[in-house]
This record gives structure tokens, sequence and C-alpha cells, in this order.
């Protein structure tokens, strides 16, 4: 890479001179007179913060490697035109009761000007349980929608057109299974496979490290990941078979440099396994996505943005010997901080929300999720639906900030912050692979160890008002929440969706079902070839999402973590 510095040598030294006259003068005699309020000044990842940032922390920054918009290493944007060539896709999620309740909630999210669809699925359906599993029991349709059967996929999208619009699929330990049942209904409908857009998840590595909701052990639930990729890679050109997701890292409590770090590391796994599966690293790696937080240090956000983008550039050109642009361009959903969201003075967490949406914009997200201001609550209503996404579209339509690339490009204390979360991803990516690598170290609770001090060392802050929450430990007042509105569960949702998966196991043809679920214990045992063709055929016949995971169970186990103290 050529150099092109920022700043030439005899301009760094006139600049030193000038900043130490000036913090001799005029810096010193206003500190005697009103000192700071802060003995030390952090990020929110505990970066220390200078007073004021010049060049010469800069000094050594070469302009290549800030570039330009949709040019690698990518910092500055994935895209040449970013918002001026269209805005980033407003996704709500939404997801609750049966698919026939989160069908109307999508239909209005539409009319009110979304443009992009995401899902969350309950608790049942995450962790491969169908809705009359004991294991369900009073979880049906609560904290996301039900679903069991194909059937289910119909609803959840009748009146949709899947090639119209983008569908985010927001699961992991069963994510394959939808994935088949998307993929099942397209086809049903007449789709060509090429024309879907959208993500699942499937970031099975982070549930490890920090989500926690898991079903088999890693290594088989590394297979089903790959297995997706391969497929996608090779069926559907514009879906994206995995999002890699360092939301969650944070909001077990990681800091932004750890969020970016652990989720490169995961990224790395990810890439071996496919390239195991023979898949070549140009042929799947423009599909691969991100989604990240968007936390409240607002500048650090937008610097961990802008080093993600650098890194995985650096990562996949460098390491995997990628050639084409498009497979080192990273491209991100971002959604607010759910962790930042307070049941005190809720609806001030309107004016949170704006602001990490501002910086995700800031950051170049290519999708946004903005929550809802009673999320500390239960599921959002829909009034608070309506207010989070018009905070993205106020942001889109009357700031202008859309209209210049990375505005803050160039920063002094953006650019010396990006450079330093890069730094630390790259020192932690070491010391990832002389441990034997991402799922070793997941094995021996490296990752875990890592976000449960920095969890602990956030809740002293808060604890004691160094971090300062609005309304928790300062500016407090107290508070009714009475009134509050929120979003009701229909006690019968888990009588309806049984009923349903009942109707479907007695319409279905048994024989047919017998035979695949034959095939899919000899694929079990037979990594060589994917598992997805068997997946999609069982789902087509009306097999279960609780039976195709009982079933690989069966073959593989389950998986108990070794706690870190």
């Amino acid at each position: 890479m050529s150099k092109h510095k920022l700043f030439n040598a005899d301009s760094l030294t006139a600049i030193g001179e000038r900043f130490e006259q000036w913090e001799n003068n005029e810096l010193n005699s206003f500190l005697e007179r009103a000192p700071e309020a802060k003995s030390e000044y952090r990020t929110g990842s505990g970066l220390p913060v200078d007073r004021v940032y010049t060049p010469l922390h800069n000094a050594d920054q070469d302009y290549d490697r800030i570039g330009f918009p949709g040019q690698y290493p990518f910092t500055r944007g994935p895209y040449p035109t970013m918002y001026r060539g269209r805005n980033w896709t407003m996704r709500q999620i939404a997801g609750f009761g049966t698919a026939d309740e989160t069908n109307r909630r999508f239909k209005y999210l539409l009319d009110q000007g979304q443009t992009g669809l995401s899902i969350d699925f309950d608790m049942p359906t995450l962790m491969g349980f169908d809705s009359d599993n004991p294991m369900s029991e009073g979880e049906v349709g609560r904290e996301g929608v039900a679903i069991d059967t194909l059937a289910d996929m119909e609803r959840l999208f009748d009146g949709i057109d899947l090639t119209k619009i983008s569908v985010s699929m927001t699961i992991n330990p069963s994510a394959w299974i939808l994935y088949a049942m998307y993929i099942a209904l397209a086809e049903k409908r007449g789709y060509d496979l090429n024309d879907l857009s959208g993500t699942i998840q499937n970031d099975i590595l982070k549930e490890y490290i920090a989500q926690k909701e898991w079903i088999y052990p890693v290594r088989p639930s590394l297979r089903l990941v790959r297995d997706c990729i391969a497929f996608g890679a090779r069926n559907m050109r514009r879906y994206n078979p995995i999002n890699i997701s360092g939301y969650h890292i944070s909001e077990a409590g990681a800091t932004a440099t750890q969020e970016v770090a652990y989720t490169m590391a995961t990224t790395v796994q990810y890439v071996e396994e496919a390239l195991k599966a023979g898949v070549t690293v140009d042929d799947f790696a423009p599909r691969l996505s991100f989604f990240f937080v968007s936390q409240a240090d607002f500048f650090e956000e937008i610097a961990k943005f802008r080093a993600a983008r650098r890194c995985y550039a650096r990562i996949m050109a460098e390491r995997f010997g990628a050639q084409k642009p498009e497979s080192c361009r990273l491209r991100f959903h971002a959604q607010t901080a759910a962790a930042t969201l307070t049941k005190p003075q809720y609806k001030i967490n309107i004016v949170r929300t704006a602001f990490q949406a501002l910086s995700a914009v800031l950051g170049g997200a290519q999708s946004l999720h903005t929550n809802g201001m009673d999320e500390a609550f239960a599921i959002p209503t829909e009034e608070a639906m309506k207010i989070a996404l018009r905070t993205q579209q106020i942001i889109a339509h009357e700031t202008n900030v859309p209209d210049v690339i990375d505005p803050v490009g160039g920063s002094y204390y953006v650019e010396k912050l990006t450079d330093e979360i890069e730094q630390a991803v790259w020192d932690t990516l070491a010391e990832v692979d002389d441990m034997g690598g991402c799922v070793k170290a997941i094995e021996d609770g490296w990752f875990q160890k890592g976000i449960a001090d920095s969890a602990y060392d956030f809740a002293l802050r808060k604890a004691s008002g160094d971090r300062p929450v609005i309304g928790v430990n300062c500016f407090q007042e107290e508070e009714d929440y009475a009134d509050v509105e929120i979003h009701p569960h229909d006690p019968e949702t888990e009588t309806r969706q049984i009923e349903r998966l009942e109707q479907v196991k007695n319409e279905r043809d048994s024989g047919e079902i017998k035979r695949l679920f034959g095939e899919l214990d000899r694929l079990a045992e037979d990594e060589s070839e994917n598992i997805m063709p068997v997946t999609i055929a069982l789902v087509k016949a009306g097999a279960s999402m609780g039976e195709i995971v009982e079933a690989l169970r069966a073959h593989w186990g389950t998986y108990r973590e070794t706690p870190v103290i």
C-alpha cells in the first residue's frame, strides 16, 4: 500500500510547538481558575480521552487507511454513494403471538413507511421446541412469534411479496430450519431464489460467547452454519445466510472494542468452516453480513463502525486472499441499545434512541432498527414503534445528514479512536490465534470471562455515578407506572397455536415423513453432505421444527457450558 501521510514533519513540529505554548499559557492559567470536572476522562470502552485532539494524534496516519467510500479498506463506507443513492433500510423488528398477529403488525409498519421486515421469534421457536412441548408452556408467542411448521411461515408472510422486500430473521440455534421454511415458501410461490433478499442471523458462536441460547455442542452447530453458507452461496445470490452479531456481545456487557474484536474472531472461524466445505472465499464472502449495536458513547460508536469495516477488509484480503472488492466490504445492520433503555422516565428513551440512531447513520449502517420507548416494560406498542420509525425518517429526510458521506471522517478525535479500536482488534485476534482459535477460546471460557469482567466494571461505574444514567442514578423522580400502556399477551395464543400444529401433523403423509427422517439420520453422521436440502424437503412434507431438532439431538447430544469465575 502506498504511503500518503496526512501531515508533513515540518507542520507537525510547528503544531507541537504551538500546542506546548497553549498548554503552558492559556490552558494552565484557565485551569487554575476553573478546574475540570473530572481527573480522568474515558470512552464507554475505557479508552483514555484527551481534552483536545490535533494532527499530533494522527502523526503517522496514512490517508490510504482512510481512503474513499466504496474503496478498500472501506473505512468511509461500503458503497461509493452511500445514502445519496438510497437510504439505509428502516427495519423495525416485530414478532408476537401467532403468525397472523405478527403479519398484521408487519402490514401496519409497512403502511407507516418501513422498508424492511425484521422478525423476533418466541423462546420455544428460538430453542427448537414445538408449541406443544411441555418446555413451551406459558412462553408460546410471548416474546416473539411462534413458528412450528411451514404452514405458520405461510401465514406470517401472507399478502407480502418476498421478492419486493428484504426479510431479516433473528434466530440462531434453530436458524437452519427457519431458513429452510423461508426457502420452501418461496419455492411454493414460484419465486426465483435469487430474487430473495435479507438475512437470517444464524450466528451460533456468539450464543456460546454471550446470549446463551444453544441446542447442540459447538462443532455440530458450526456444521449447520457452514451448510447454510454453502447452500446460500450456490443458490441465493442476494440473501445473506448469516448475520454475524456483535450486538448481543455488547448487550451482555462487552465494551465497544470487545464487540468488534470478538465478532471478528467468530468471523474468522465461520470463513474457515465455509472454506472446508469446498466453497471459495469469493463465492460466499460477498453475502456475509453483520449486526452491531449503537451504544451511548456517540463518537466511539462511529469510530467502532469505521474500524470494523477496515479490520474486516484486511482480514478477508490478507488472511483469506479474497480477490473481489465485495468480498472485503463489510455491510451491517445496527440496532440502538436495548440495555440503555430505562423504566424511570421511559419517554426519554426516545432521545437516547435518536442519538444512537444518528451515530449508526454517521457510522455508515446499511440497515437500522430503532428501539421503542417502552421496551423496558414489554414488546413495544404500535405507538412506540411508530415514534421509533419516525425517528429514523427525521434523520433521513429532515437533517441533511445523509447528504455527505462519512462527514466525521478526518476528525482528529474520530480518526484516532478508529485507529485505537482497530489495534485492539488485532491484539485480540492474535491472542485468540495463540490459544488455538475461536472454538477453543469459547470452550475455555475466555470470551465469556472478558465480557463478565467488563460488565462488572460497568456496573460499578454505574453504581458509583461515574457513568451517569438519567433517571436512574441522577435527575431522579418519583414515578407511578400504572398508566403505562403495555402490549397485551393473549392467553389463548398457545391453544390456537397447538391446534394448528396438530392439524398439520394429522394431514401430512406419515410415510414420506418417515422416509425423510431416515435420510436426516444418515446425514447427521455424514458431514460431507449438506443438510439443507433434506431439511427443506422435511418442512415441505409437514415436519415440525421440534421434530427435526429432536432427531438431530439423538445423534449430537446437547451442550453444557463450563462456568467461568
